[in-house]
């Protein structure tokens, strides 16, 4: 099964010093290289953005680039953005606040049938209103 990989994901692995990581950090890490040697991650370009954004050094800013390269942003069609306005618009509903690019990749993940691999806690909420796939993560802490 494929996995859609959120931001905090790829900035555990790419963003900070691996002797930074506490070993529940270093598990995700490690979880994410396994996902990539059996060539299934995910990402979208959204997310792309949101992991080159902030970056204050040049020379980060170009290694992360160069290792995001590597791989291809998943195309998304207008089923994907209708899906992630009517999910977030369910997640309203239910008094569940939601940004757009988390509702993208619950879409994405959702229509492909794929998990999602991320650390932010609000994926936890939106899965009580959504049908959508989650790496727990609770095994890393």
């Amino acid at each position: 099964m494929m996995v859609l990989v959120d931001t905090p994901i790829w900035s555990l692995a790419l963003r900070r010093q691996p002797s930074a990581l506490s070993a529940g950090e270093q598990l995700l890490v490690r979880s994410l290289r396994e996902l990539i040697a059996e060539s299934r991650v995910q990402i979208l370009g959204a997310t792309r953005q949101e992991i080159l954004s902030g970056i204050r050094e040049r020379a980060q800013f170009l290694r992360i680039r160069s290792q995001l390269r590597a791989f291809e942003d998943v195309s998304l069609t207008a089923n994907d953005y209708e899906e992630a306005a009517a999910m977030s618009n369910t997640c309203r509903r239910s008094g569940i606040a939601a940004s757009p690019i988390d509702m993208l990749i619950c879409a994405s993940g959702q229509r492909r049938s794929w998990q999602v691999f991320s650390t932010d806690h609000d994926f936890v909420h939106y899965r009580r209103v959504l049908p959508i796939q989650l790496i727990p993560i609770s095994r890393f802490q």
